[in-house]
This record gives C-alpha cells, structure tokens and sequence, in this order.
C-alpha cells in the first residue's frame, strides 16, 4: 500500500556521520531550530513538579481515571502565552503514580483539533491499550476521511479506554501520543506524561523519597515570536520539512515545562528520575562544579542490582535514568548546576543548597533480585537495520530497508522463547521496543556500554554500530512495534510492526 507520507519522503536529505564502528561516540543528530522570541534569562523561574493524578474511582480490582485532552494557553516563556496540547491542559501532563499489580483504567477524552492515541512507553500492556499508531481517537464531530481512513485500526470518537494491568516492576515510565505521521509534532506541542510504578521491593530500600524525590523530564523547544510552538511541518502538513528529517532540536531546554528553572535543595541526597522527552536532542549531562557524580540506581525498566557511579551521564530521546545525587559536600548558598557537555556545557537546571539538614537515606550496596540473563544457546535471532532507505519511490527512513507498512508484520515472536535482536545502523537511532524489556548483551561486538546496565526498552545506538539485546515477550498476543525514537524518524516511516504470538 502507499502511504500518505511517501511522497514527502522522497525528498532527499543530506546525514552527516559524526563517527563510526565501535569508538563512535555520542553526538547530536538533528537540525537546530532557533527560537524568533528573546529568550528568557536562565535559572529564574522555580522547578515545577507536575501533580499526582488522583482516581475518579476505585474498586477492589483497579484505579479508573478521566484525562482530557485539550489545548490550554500557558505562560512558559515570561510575558508570553503559548498554546499547548496537554493531557489535561497541563505541560507535562499529570503523573500517574501507581502500585505494581493493580489496574489502572484511564479513560482519554479528545477535545482537540486532530487524532490522538496514546502510548504508555515501557507498559507490559496488552495489544488493544499499546497505542497502535493506527487505533486512532477522533474528535467528536472529526470525520474519519482523509490519510488516516486506512485499514489495520480501531477508530474511535471523543474518547478511548485503555487498560493497563501493571504487572510489572517498580520503573518510571512515560506516555506520550503516538499517532501515525503526527507523534513528533503532537508530542512537540505537549502530549507526555510520566507513569510511575511502584512496588514492595524498592519500597523497603531506604532511598531519598517524599520532597526528594524529583522527577526530571527534560525536553527542548524553540518558540515563535508570539510564543507560539515553533515546529518546521512540512508544505503538505505531513511531517517535517526536508532540512529537518534527521531530527528537530530547539534552543530552549524546558524541564517539567519550564525554561532552565531553579530548585531549592537541601544539602542532602535527592534521587532524580530523568527522563528525556526531546524530540530528538542527546543530552550528557553534568554537574558544573565540586564532587556531585550520578549513583545510577535504575534504568528504563527499574532497579539496578547494584549503583554503577557516573561522572556524566548520556541519555538519548526516551531513554530513563533513575540516579542520586549527594549535594552534602555543598555548603548553603552554593549554586550547582546541571549543564548537558554535548552541547558545550549547555545550562539545563539549577540547584540552589539552602541549608543543612538530616538525611536518614542511604544508597544499598543491593538494589534488587534483578539478574544478568544468561546468553542462551540456539536462540532465535532476529537482525534490525535502522537506516535511510532507498526501496522504490522510498527514500526516507527505513527498518530493514522497508517503510512502516501497518499492513505488513516484518516479524512473528512466540511468547515466553528467548531471543536476540541485533539493532544495526546507519546514524544515530535511539531503539525502541514495545511491550517487553531486554538487556543489552554486547555494542559494537565488545561489552555493554556504561549507560547499558538493567532493564531497557530504548537503547540509544550510536552510528555505524550492532547493539545485541536479549529480549523475551510474555503474556499479550497481538501487533507492536520496534522503532527509532527520534521522533522525526519515526514520522517518517522508521518504524516496524512484529506479531506476538
């Protein structure tokens, strides 16, 4: 079939390889956009924290909760207004903080302008709630004509249930749109939220929690001079224009939708739960000043087994990183400020030690039950390759040399059997899988990478390079995908639909 998106696609683009084999090292792929507004000096608006969604109801079996989706005006750069497009009007939308084991059921209520759908990234969730990119929730009165009248979906008006049974092990996850041709643009403009799941486990660690436990979401923007979302769509309305495809990068860093805010600590242990909602932008993230280093406790899929200590710490678009940070060394008054070193020391966030104070956490030597698995024998192997592609009139992204077909299943998995998937490359792709996590066995034919410890649902490989994963699916049958989280990529057809079975 053709796709709606093709022929933007064949426009051609020029990629620059920064590096290559084993020795590449992290880089930026993608185009700056610049902000036409003055931006607004750092470090002078507060950190929000998103709030904690509440349940409509509960029962003995789950949590139901009601989310809208709508568009809210919302002063992000100071003295202007920018539209944005949040789950609840809010920019992240609301944290869902939640007990593995228990259901959660939410129901999503569009009062946009455009489809959604909704995809809870890192969820063991079955097959109807993943957010297949084609299980579209329309607007009421939208009709359902046009490019998205394609078959492979499940369309709905004005609002969706999704369940999600969270069985799984205590991790942030996050939610963020993921509708075919329109996620890196729909995400741009607001539609992400972090997934907390919590369990008995990590509660019996003694870690920093209550007021010092922060979630980081880091994502950048650029604005129009009216405050407005700055986002180069294509002529056609259909992804991004050809100087763009290998990815958006903005000028503005926001965490938790403030631009370079501040937060007041005290000079004890906080644990930062960062997550990386850019569109495409790398971050490797730094303290500018005295001992602070990174004591990684978890990853995308939850707790370590044990710390593994980071002087900087490298985290690619969806990818988690659950670390302490001691700021006891500091003396009240001190400034720290987290600064991203790929981009020349870039500012991003910063601490403010305003005074001395009890701290009864502590970092165990043993995080978890968590284990290496081991590399089994006469494993299935599946081979994926992330690269421009050139198949026919297709001359955009590719998995396989192919552009996402959602008629087409590149891969059928049996549930509960080992495998491993090599992810092969051209540039640098951040790699994503549905539904299961997997542990990375080997990068460029050597061993893991620093950031590659635990359970992983994105891995960020770098260019020219072989990452191999260890990945095993359980419990949900049905269509998912794998597919580059650089979101421009993935709007351009960079994605690959596999069946479990």
């Amino acid at each position: 079939m053709t796709l709606s998106r093709r022929g933007f696609l064949a426009v051609g683009a020029a990629l620059t390889l920064t590096s290559c084999g084993s020795e590449a090292k992290p880089a930026q792929a993608g185009e700056l956009l610049r902000s036409k507004a003055p931006l607004p000096e750092p470090f002078k608006v507060p950190l929000p924290i998103p709030p904690v969604k509440k349940p409509v109801r509960t029962d003995a079996a789950a949590d139901y909760y009601r989310v809208v989706q709508r568009k809210a005006r919302l002063e992000i750069l100071p003295g202007l207004k920018t539209e944005v497009m949040g789950y609840d009007g809010l920019l992240p939308g609301p944290t869902f903080d939640l007990r593995s084991g228990r259901t959660t059921v939410i129901e999503q209520v569009n009062e946009l302008d455009s489809s959604t759908v909704v995809h809870l990234h890192g969820g063991h969730t079955p097959a109807t709630s993943d957010g297949w990119p084609l299980d579209l929730l329309m607007p009421p009165g939208e009709s359902h004509a046009g490019h998205h009248a394609m078959p492979g979906g499940d369309v709905k008006t004005g609002s969706r249930t999704y369940t999600y049974p969270n069985t799984q092990r205590a991790a942030m996850l996050w939610y963020h749109d993921h509708t075919m041709d329109y996620t890196a643009p729909q995400v741009y403009r607001g539609l992400f939220g972090v997934h907390i799941i919590r369990d008995d486990e990590e509660d019996r660690l003694p870690l920093p929690a209550g007021d010092r436990e922060i979630p980081l979401v880091i994502a950048d923007r650029a604005f129009d001079d009216n405050g407005a979302f700055l986002y180069p769509v294509a002529k056609d309305g259909i992804g991004v224009e050809p100087q763009y495809m290998e990815g958006v990068i903005g000028d503005v860093t926001l965490v938790n939708g403030a631009p370079w805010p501040v937060h007041e600590v005290d000079a004890v242990r906080y644990r930062l739960r960062i997550l990386n909602a850019s569109n495409a932008r790398r971050y490797e993230l730094a303290v500018d000043r005295g001992p602070a280093k990174f004591v990684q406790i978890g990853s995308d899929g939850g707790l370590l087994d044990a710390p593994v200590e980071h002087k900087t710490l490298v985290i690619a678009p969806a990818e988690r990183f659950d670390v302490i940070v001691d700021f006891s060394p500091y003396q009240p008054g001190d400034e720290v400020t987290l600064v991203n070193k790929l981009d020349n020391n870039a500012n991003v966030l910063r601490f403010k030690v305003a005074r001395k104070a009890v701290d009864e956490s502590s970092i165990p030597a043993k995080l978890s039950s968590y284990a290496v698995l081991p590399k089994p024998a006469g494993v299935v192997r599946r081979k994926w390759r992330f690269s421009r592609g050139d198949a026919g009139e297709h001359k955009g992204w590719t998995i396989n040399g192919k552009p996402f077909d959602p008629a087409v299943m590149q891969a059928q998995v049996k549930l509960d059997q080992d495998e491993i998937w090599s992810f092969v490359t051209d540039v640098h792709h951040p790699v994503h899988v549905h539904l299961a996590p997997f542990q990375v066995l080997s990068r460029g034919g050597g061993k893991p990478g620093g950031y590659d410890a635990g359970w992983k649902d994105t891995v960020d490989v770098r260019p020219a390079e072989v990452v191999d994963v260890l990945v095993r699916f359980t419990a949900h049958k049905g269509k998912y995908l794998i597919h580059c989280h650089n979101l421009e990529h993935e709007d351009m057809a960079m994605m690959a639909g596999f069946e479990t079975i």
